[in-house]
Parts: C-alpha cells; structure tokens; sequence
C-alpha cells in the first residue's frame, strides 16, 4: 500500500492546470481554465479548472475533483493506479507500507541512455554520418544522442545491470516473440534519440538505423509512461524558447529540429512518427504560441500538412504552414547555410485556412463540374469547423478562388443547424442567492470562521441553498455542488471576521424580521406562544441593530 505520507507529498507537486491541461485543451477565463467536458459532449464549454483550488469541476454533468481524480477518470484507473502513474510523469519517488514495493523510481531510461551514449562516442561509422549531416559534437551532447548495438548486447547489458527483462519490456526497450520464445531488443545498431516527457524523464527512444534497414527509423512502442500523440521531440529543451519567443516550429525528423537548434532556431520540436493529434493540442496551447508547421513537399508531407492544418484552424491556432520542395528539408537547408532564408519562410508561412483551402483546390480538377461541386462542398464543410467571423472571411476567400471557373460567391452558403439544445445533465438552480453562497465559500475557504456562524445560523434559516451549507458543515468538500461553488469567479469570499459579523447582522435582522411577519399572521399557534415569539423576535431584531450577534437557540 502506498503511505499517506507520499500521497500527500505528491499533491504537494502536482497542479490541476499541468496534469488537465495535459489531457484537454485548457483556455484561460479569467481566474480560472475552461474546456468543453471530456466527460460528456458538450458544444458549450462548461468545464472549469482552478488553479487557486486546484480542483476541477463540470457545471453540465457535474464531473469534479483534484488531479489525481481526473487522472482516475480520464485513464479508467484505479486510485493506487493513478497515484502511481502520475508519480512516473512526475519522476516522483513513491514509499510504500510493505517494504517489497518500498523502492525507488527506476533508471532503466536514464541508465540505457548513457549506456547508448557512451557507445555512440567509440563508434566511428556513427559518428561519421552524424557529422556528414552537419551535427556539432556540442549538439550530440545537448540532445543526448547514442547508439544502440546488437540486440543480445543490450539485453546483456541490461540485466547486468540487475534490470529485468519484464521491465525493460515494460518501458518499451525490449519485446518480446512468442513464436520463437525470445527476448530481442527493440534498438539494434541505431543512432539513438531519447525523448522526454515535459516533467523531464526519458520515457522513449526514437532510433535511426545507419545499417540501411528497410525501416529507416523507428520509435518505442506505446507504454503506459510513453505515449507518442502527447509528445513533441525536444519540447523539454525547446519550451522556455518556445515561451519567450511566442512561437513554436513544428517539424517532422529529429535531425531537422537539432539542425534548426544548432542555427538559432532553438523553438523548434517534432513529431514522434505520428501525425499531429487532438491529444498535442493542450501541450502546443502552452504558451499560446503561433504554431509553425514545417513539412515536406511530398504527397505524404503536404497530405499532413493538410491534416494538421485543419485541424489548429478549427481549435483556432494562429500561424501557418512551410512546405519544402525540391526534396530539401530544414536540415539540409541549414547545412548549406542557407539561415537566413529559413528565417525569411518561417517569418512568412502560409496561413492555416488560406493553405486548406488551396489544397483543397488542388486536389480537384475544377474543370469538371462534378468535381468542382464537390470540392465546394468539402470547402464550406471545412469553413463550418471555424468561427462565424472566420467563415464569413473566408467565403470570400473561397469564391474569390473558385470565380474564375464560373462560380458566383452568392453560391457559397453557410448554414450552421442549431435546432437541437443539449439537454441539461444536472438539474440547475432556478435562483442562485449570490450571499449564500458567498457564506458557503467563505466558511470552505476560510475554516477558522466556522464558529462563529455555527454560534448563529443553521442550515434550515437559508433559503435558497440549505443543502450545500449543510455539506459544508459536514466538510464534503468533493462535493459537485461544493465544487461548483469554489471555481465559480462570480461568487466572492469574505474577507475578514468584520465583513463576515456585518453581513451576518444585515442577514439575520432580514430573518428574524420574516419570522416576526408570518408569526403576526399566523392562525395555527395559541396566543400565548405567540407573544412569546413576537417578543423573542423582537428582541433579537433590536441586538442585532446594536450590532451584536445573536444565537439562533437564545
């Protein structure tokens, strides 16, 4: 079992902003992060994140709760599967109550690593294609680059290192053949690039054969610590670049991003053999950088180019896109010393929408009027995915290109369906009373006020949300409702004793005032008892205009 001790060590670490952020496209609003729910479809966001409270919380399905409860959520895990998963991002020791799981994270990655790096230094014919593609020696070092043998050297090296071979598996540098009942390595006689998690642990490698295998290069297989659609190659080198420039490049090799560094383009980073992904856009939103992608001007290249361009329009990136002809890719662009005029094509690439547009066009021969028609069609469902402003933009924009083939602008047409409402998931409120629930939030927040309102309230004397302060005072603070209440901006704390005794006193004269009103004209009370509440009430009323506070049993 894992100690409370280092549980509550790890919250210390973790923020609600990096761990969600790291699963959903987070965007500032005001105090806190919104997103559309990843719990529920919703095309209005109404998932909040709080950086002050560190928890999260969904006004549509009530979804809520600290880091390690979305990881739970959002994974399908289990608590202890959570805590665990996150201390690896975190490259966070756990202990344990049972000394047989009472040890350390393991340095499999990190030990590999300089195993392969110290290999790389004695190997000539590596060394020499590295440097006949332009890589400084002081590059080798700030990458980490190595190079991975024979596969039975490895594996030898591994476990004379007292590392398993299941866990070597596990982190996706050996695997395993059935068939053949035999362990191999997944690096054989490769130059090696580790990749990084943005905490800054090896989770992976990419390889690069220099042996001529059909495969030229190959990366580490998913694992439950690598996940290659939420990574970018050297985002851990190049993010402060990235923040203080405000602009990242996108590219597609890790040759092209050491190149890019060792020529002052030190923003840039790479995708790990995979296309650009929904799961890449919180780690680019980071920042709020202009994104600059930076593809080949093969089929294959444009093709992702295209895709990915679609998509950071849609989520409303800013930037563009660069596309090399001539089979000239930025690192060869660099060798040659042609800096500057990589420098001019990424101050100028191609806006987003401007480039799926023309693609488009370009995939269609306009001469035929079925294919004109259907490339209109794909062009207007593309526009639908963009903001109304956009879409009315870039109509223009559209016809102005298919014009001069016949096409009248007046023909392109936007219609966005807006029939159906989403039900609601939670049963709202009809009336929200902003002073209850700024008494809620002000006794969850600030505990040591407590007493005092215990000394004169109690849960049955609010109107409006009875039931959250009675949650309250039981202090569950997981509560939807509770939740909901913390990261709403709109609703404010008290700030002082003071603030909280006024507010109490303007409060309870109200009360004690519509108690006195329904006791005067109520019919079902004998009249003893009903001079006895009058008087009472009437005796709390005047405490209160001298500015004391009364107890609700007195």
């Amino acid at each position: 079992m894992i100690s409370q001790d280092s549980i509550e060590a790890l919250k210390a670490r973790l923020d609600v902003i990096d761990v969600v952020g790291s699963y959903v496209e987070l965007k500032k609003a005001g105090a806190n992060f919104k997103a559309p729910c990843p719990f529920h479809d919703e095309k209005t966001a109404s998932f909040v994140v709080s950086p002050s409270k560190q928890i999260y919380h969904c006004f549509g399905c009530g979804a809520g709760g600290d880091s390690i409860k979305f990881v739970m959520e959002y994974e399908k895990l289990t608590y202890p599967e959570a805590i665990e998963k996150l201390a690896s991002s975190y490259n966070f020791t756990l202990t344990y109550t049972d000394n047989k799981n009472n040890k350390p994270r393991s340095q499999l990655m990190e030990k590999l690593n300089e195993w392969y790096q110290n290999l790389l230094s004695h190997n000539q014919i590596a060394m020499k294609y590295l440097h006949e593609r332009g890589i400084y020696e002081s590059s080798i070092e700030k990458f980490g680059l190595g190079y991975a043998p024979k596969s039975h050297e490895s594996i030898n090296y591994l476990q004379s290192e007292q590392f398993t071979l299941n866990e070597a598996v596990e982190y996706g540098v050996v695997g395993y053949d059935p068939e053949r009942r035999q362990s191999f390595a997944r690096f054989i006689e490769r130059i090696t690039f580790p990749i990084y998690s943005a905490n800054g642990s090896i989770v992976g490698f990419g390889g690069r054969t220099i042996t001529g295998h059909s495969a030229k290069y190959v990366n580490s297989p998913e694992t439950k610590f690598f996940n290659k659609s939420r990574l970018l190659y050297a985002y851990n080198i190049a993010k402060q670049a990235i923040y203080k420039k405000a602009e990242i490049i996108i590219t597609e090799g890790y040759l092209d991003v050491i190149m890019l560094h060792q020529a002052g383009f030190d923003n840039a980073v790479a995708t790990l053999g995979t296309a650009l992904t929904n799961e890449h856009l919180p780690l680019l939103r980071k920042g709020s950088p202009r994104v600059i992608m930076a593809y080949d001007g093969d089929k294959a290249g444009r093709a992702a180019a295209l895709k990915a361009s679609k998509l950071l329009s849609a989520a409303g990136f800013n930037g563009g896109v660069v596309v090399f002809e001539g089979g000239l890719d930025p690192a060869d662009m660099v060798k040659e010393g042609r800096v500057n005029e990589l420098s001019d094509i990424f101050h100028t690439p191609k806006p987003f929408i401007e480039f799926v547009l023309d693609e488009l066009l370009s995939l269609y021969n306009l001469k035929d009027p079925k294919e004109k028609e259907r490339c209109m069609a794909e062009g207007v469902a593309y526009l639908k995915t963009l903001s109304p402003i956009l879409q009315e933009e870039y109509k223009t924009y559209l016809a102005s290109r298919l014009g001069g083939l016949g096409v009248s602008p007046s023909l392109v047409k936007i219609t966005n369906q807006t029939n159906s409402q989403p039900k609601e998931l939670v049963q709202k409120n009809t009336h929200k009373d902003m002073w209850e629930l700024s008494l809620i939030k002000t006794i969850l927040e600030k505990p040591q006020f407590l007493d005092t309102v215990l000394d004169v309230l109690e849960p049955s004397m609010l109107q409006f949300h009875a039931r959250e302060f009675a949650m309250a005072l039981e202090g569950k603070t997981d509560a939807p409702e509770l939740m909901a209440i913390l990261v709403d901006d709109m609703v404010k704390v008290l700030k002082s004793g003071d603030d909280l005794t006024a507010e109490l006193i303007i409060f309870l004269t109200r009360y004690y005032d519509r108690e006195l009103k329904k006791i005067n004209i109520a019919s079902n009370i004998s009249f003893e008892q009903k001079a006895f509440y009058i008087r009472k009430y009437r005796g709390k009323i005047a405490q209160l205009k001298r500015g004391q506070l009364v107890s609700f049993e007195a």
